[in-house]
């Protein structure tokens, strides 16, 4: 040691407020020398005994007085305390005893309570004794005393600093590339309604705004109640038109306005009550809802149609005093006659869809409002045809009345297909080969269709979700997010940009860091550029947003919310791939990225990466912990605290509540160097000593899972992608072939897919069990219609040839078999069976008038089974046109919404023309069939349609 140092050295020894120090020069240069030897081993900030000192550049202890300094001098520190500081450090004791982290959290915690005193009674009253020691804001914090000395307190803000914090954040929320912003999420009860929770959260919005600071203002920056708003438009839209056409139909078959008045006036009625259940069992209107009343609105006026037409044919007949003498008569006739067979087959419409009421899984949410709504309306048809409908008859059905032998519309068709049904009728064989022929042709088509879960809906808006290595910081994620939010907004169409980093503070954003989120609102479609689409525009602001170590991804944020709750995947599909190993998992996702990137279709390809997390892992040496009289608990206390910050208590500040975190200021745990010398204390004897963490575990860099996911049991990894440009079902089947052949899996591993194609498959299966039953359902209603099971047989061949028409037009229209299209098929196939009964019952009336006239021949077969078809034209044909002029103004629709109802009316308007010519001309050929074999056999009787 130098002399300046022992001088130094003899200047600190004698600048004690204690009695002289008498010792010698060489006790102080061994005092001088542990000192130095010492300073290896204690941390900054510890509180020691003696003083406050401070270490010089060049190594040596001097006094900082306390009234310059605001540090309290106390007594002679002791040399094992000093062990480890270094230039700079300053160091506090107290009392003898180093004070360190956790005497300063026993003190917090003290210093935070109430408790009660019981009662006093005083002049005639009672009171409530407490003792309030509750800490209101950050001075009571800062005045906690820690420890004192000859009076003189050592305060919390003596030892550190104390000021209002925040969490480690976890997300943030950047607005239009302009820099963060404060957002909040409404979170919707399950059941409530959308609409009505929107226009009170707005409400709020409203009446809050005025109370907020000055520039502050709280803007929607993703609002669902104009997409609803938007959707309920375009199918009342729908509902309107389709209301007038029919009317129109009507009116220009029967060119009678009573009559017509009668079948009009079913119409809003059968409306009014599907709506008044609706508010009863609590279905609200919405795409799928509205759109069941917009596939039933042809079908509910079928019924009043045969009814009217048939009372308005036996009336027409009877000249005008006969008419008027014998109306209730006729009346009450025309509709037994016909009232049944209608009734049960408005019922075989309604049955007919049991087999949408059974779905179950996302479809069956989907589908379950259509299925209510549609048998709502359909039942309230069935009830007004056999009720209102015969009363207006008998009080409209009046005027003059011409036959359907002078009515224009009816000569022009009967004049085309009289000669249709006769040459079909001379080749039955023939036209029986061309039915087989156009079915034939019908399943080869189906078998080249592609095949999806949905049609998707255009939301209006768009839903960016990069994502980007898992040990991405705070800081770069928030400048990613403003750069591709300001590139994002740059595009004329778009309107908003919410971008989102992480998750929200909620447990239902279980988001991380890596993630993002990127709201797009779009301008209104008539402001964008002339020939743009919204794939132009994805296309677009994909090229802009190419960024190194960033995985695209796009979607919209409904769906994309449906399909993360109810699949855990956020894209069309998901490759899971199921293991016990992570380094394996790992490996083999960006194996199967690999090989999914090379075939057509797939875009937004991501490789989740479960073991691309960085680790600082503070590993206990238990044996060194040991030796100083610690174990794992103790230094792990001291981690927690120091490190992570351990919360202590909480502050009641009025209404207010604010957590009390305690740790090492930033300096001291910043990185690893300063983590080594964190202080663990140890206890030797009376006293406490200090050593570094260094000195009892290992402290080093790590990689390790991000984010660790399980499923059945088992980890799982996720390959995530969209497809684009084909259907979903030829694309996973090839990718099944692709990774069965090119990805290798160890034992113990295997593939299972998940996303839209995991419901696809749902549905698939259910609706191969549930289509046979609602068949079936049909065919055991037929029977009880006809007391035959033949001729319930021989409506049922009605049902394959209108799938015919309905595959037809949805392969011209180029729409995927989805669960919507089976929706469509389903309601078509009751509508079919419901033309199939109008045809037989009119038939077996002709034949029925022949028979009871005597007996009949061959020949007498024939001509009854034309009379029936051709005399009886109108009233099918009527039925038919005004259920397919009723679906044409969705497919002409391109609102919000129609991208749904389109695929479900398809079919049913191509089904209803096949069906339509199968009735009228492949009907009448079997029923002349059966007919004539029945004849031949003695078995040929009236029929027992009457009433």
């Amino acid at each position: 040691m130098s002399k300046e140092e022992k001088e130094l050295a003899t200047e600190y020894s004698s600048s004690e407020e204690t009695e002289p120090n008498e010792e010698t020069e060489e006790s102080q240069d061994d005092m001088a020398r542990l000192y130095e030897e010492s300073f290896r081993s204690v941390e900054e900030g510890t509180v020691v005994k003696g003083r406050v000192i401070q270490v010089r550049q060049d190594g040596i202890v001097v006094d900082v007085g306390y009234k310059s300094e605001g540090i309290i001098p106390i007594e002679e520190v002791q040399p094992q305390e000093l062990a480890g500081i270094k230039p700079g450090d300053r160091i506090v004791a107290i009392d003898g005893q180093p004070t360190g982290s956790m005497t300063l959290m026993d003190a917090v915690k003290k210093s935070n309570s109430e408790v009660e005193g019981n009662l006093m009674d005083k002049s005639g009253m009672t009171f409530m004794v407490r003792g309030l020691g509750y800490i209101k804001g950050i001075k009571d914090l800062e005045n906690i005393p820690v420890a004192a000395y000859n009076g003189t307190p050592v305060l919390v803000k003596d030892l550190g600093r104390v000021q209002m914090g925040v969490q480690t954040r976890r997300g943030l929320i950047d607005w239009d590339g302009k820099g963060e912003a404060v957002g909040g999420i409404i979170v919707m009860r399950y059941g409530e309604n959308a609409m009505q929770v929107i226009n009170r959260v707005k409400a709020k919005i409203t009446q809050i705004q005025p109370g907020l600071p000055r520039g502050v203002k709280i803007v929607a920056a993703y609002d669902r109640s104009d997409l609803i708003t938007r959707a309920v438009h375009t199918l009342k839209r729908a509902l309107t038109e389709e209301s007038i056409i029919v009317s129109l139909v009507v009116l220009v078959f029967l060119l009678h306005f009573p009559s017509a008045l009668v079948i009009v006036l079913t119409l809003p009625i059968a409306v009014l009550i599907s709506f008044i259940t609706m508010k009863y069992m609590g279905v609200t209107s919405n795409i799928m809802s509205l759109g069941g009343i917009a596939i039933a609105i042809g079908v509910l006026v079928d019924a009043g149609v045969v009814m009217v037409e048939n009372c308005y044919r036996h009336l027409s007949e009877l000249d005008p005093e006969e008419r008027k003498s014998r109306r209730l008569e006729v009346v009450i006739q025309s509709s037994r006659q016909v009232g049944r067979a209608i009734f049960f087959s408005l019922m075989i419409i309604v049955l007919a869809f049991v087999p949408v009421f059974l779905l179950t899984g996302q479809e069956g949410k989907l589908f379950h409002p259509l299925a209510f709504t549609k048998t709502f309306s359909m039942a309230g048809s069935s009830i007004i045809a056999i009720t209102l409908v015969p009363v207006l008859m008998y009080y409209l059905l009046r005027g003059n009345m011409p036959p359907e032998t002078k009515n224009p519309v009816s000569r022009f068709f009967v004049l085309l297909y009289s000669p249709v049904i006769r040459w079909a009728l001379k080749y039955k064989k023939t036209v029986i080969f061309l039915n087989v022929l156009a079915l034939a042709l019908a399943i080869f088509l189906y078998g080249r269709l592609g095949h999806e879960f949905m049609p998707a809906l255009d939301e209006g808006s768009l839903l960016f979700m990069p994502t980007t290595l898992p040990p991405v910081s705070m800081t770069d994620a928030k400048r990613l997010i403003t750069v591709q939010d300001a590139i994002i907004k740059t595009e004329p169409e778009v309107e908003s940009v919410l971008g989102k980093v992480g998750r929200a503070d909620t447990a239902t954003d279980p988001a991380p860091v890596s993630m993002f989120e990127t709201i797009i609102n779009l301008k209104p479609k008539s402001q964008w550029r002339p020939g743009i689409t919204k794939q132009d525009i994805i296309n677009d602001l994909s090229k802009k947003l190419e960024i190194p170590g960033v995985a695209e991804g796009w979607t919209q944020p409904i769906i994309n919310r449906i399909q993360m709750l109810s699949t855990g995947v956020r894209t069309d599909i998901g490759v899971k791939i199921m293991g016990n190993n992570l380094n394996t998992l790992d490996m083999l996702a960006q194996q199967a990225q690999g090989i999914l990137d090379k075939i057509p279709g797939a875009a937004d390809l991501y490789a989740e990466r479960v073991t691309g997390g960085e680790y600082l892992d503070i590993d206990v040496n238990r044996e060194a912990a040991a030796r100083y009289g610690l174990d794992v608990g103790d230094v792990q206390r001291i981690i927690e605290s120091a490190i992570g910050g351990m919360r202590l208590t909480t502050t009641v500040e009025g209404r207010e509540r604010f957590p009390v975190v305690v740790r090492y200021a930033r300096d001291f745990r910043n990185n690893i160097d300063a983590l080594r010398r964190i202080q663990v204390p140890v206890k030797d004897g009376q006293n406490t000593a200090y050593i570094p963490l260094a000195q009892v575990a290992d402290i080093r860099v790590t990689t390790g899972p991000d984010m660790i996911n399980s499923e059945n049991g088992m980890l799982r990894s996720v390959v995530f992608l969209n497809v684009r440009g084909r259907d979903m079902g030829s694309f996973v089947q090839e990718a099944m072939a692709k990774l069965n052949s090119g990805l290798k899996l160890p034992p113990g591993y295997y593939i299972d897919w998940a996303g839209s194609w995991e419901n696809q498959v749902h549905a698939a299966k259910t609706l191969r069990l549930l289509v046979p039953l609602g068949l079936f359902i049909v065919f055991i209603l037929l029977y009880f219609t006809f007391h035959s099971a033949k001729e319930a047989a021989m409506v049922m061949l009605s049902v394959p040839f209108a799938l015919v028409g309905g595959v037809y037009l949805v392969w011209a229209l180029g729409y995927n078999i989805s669960v919507a299209v089976w929706v469509g098929f389903i309601a078509l196939y009751g509508v079919a069976v419901e033309t199939g009964v109008v045809m037989v019952i009119y038939l077996h009336e002709a034949l029925d008038k022949k028979l009871l006239a005597g007996p009949v021949t061959e020949k007498d077969i024939y001509d009854a089974t034309y009379e029936g078809a051709v005399l009886r034209l109108r009233p099918k044909l009527m039925t038919v046109f005004v259920a397919l002029m009723g679906l044409v103004p969705i497919m002409w629709s391109d609102g919000t919404g129609a991208d749904v109802m389109k695929p479900i009316a398809a079919p049913m308007i191509g089904g209803m023309i096949t069906s339509a010519i199968h009735v009228l001309i492949m009907t009448p050929v079997i029923f002349v069939l059966m007919k004539t074999r029945d004849l031949k056999k003695g078995r040929l009787k009236a029929s027992e349609m009457k009433g």
